[in-house]
């Protein structure tokens, strides 16, 4: 039987369940090849402390439920945002909207290393709970953080949407092949 032949699916199935050790895990490098074919919105997560605001570029943002509204934000704990989110549960999901967001969202990707002069580069107000809201993003979700759950080096936050702003564009900036393309609809 092959690999892919479902019988051998099946049957290393089992052996999880049997309590059978399952081969390891791929390799980062062969990991990070395929995150690369998986298209996903680029976001510019903001938050705040007591040394002002600060924000990263994400692509680990999903959807969890609607019912509370909840979020899930991905942010690797050496990142410079994460104390101000994890001390202040506060965060804004703002979704960039096409090509003119492209150099912003590389800005908060570390292309510029001030937060000072990241926030620079764009308009912005806040909702409810006074964290960054992007006045151009394509939908901005002002959110309080209600649970963080620690997986390998990033921390997955859990954030219940308490403040919503559509920028009113239909365009949006996704990230595909390592490369930014631009949707309209």
């Amino acid at each position: 039987m092959s690999a892919t032949d479902p019988r051998s699916i099946a049957a290393s199935t089992v052996a999880a369940l049997a309590g059978e050790p399952l081969p390891a895990a791929v390799s980062r490098e062969l990991y990070r090849e395929g995150m690369a074919k998986l298209p996903a919105a680029v976001n510019i997560v903001t938050s705040l402390d007591e040394a002002g605001q600060c924000g990263f570029t994400a692509s680990a943002v999903c959807s969890v439920t609607d019912s509370p509204p909840t979020l899930l934000v991905c942010v690797n704990r050496a990142n410079q945002s994460h104390r101000a989110i994890a001390t202040s549960r506060v965060l804004c999901v703002n979704t960039l909207a096409g090509p003119h967001h492209e150099a912003l969202g590389m800005a908060f990707a570390g292309g510029v290393k001030t937060m000072s002069e990241r926030f620079a580069g764009a308009h912005w107000m806040t909702l409810v709970t006074g964290a960054p809201v992007l006045m151009e993003a394509s939908v901005a979700f002002d959110c309080r953080v209600t649970d963080l759950a620690t997986v390998g080096t990033h921390d997955v936050a859990f954030c219940e949407v308490l403040g919503l702003h559509q920028g009113g564009t239909s365009e949006g900036l996704v990230y595909f092949g390592r490369r930014f393309h631009h949707l309209t609809t």
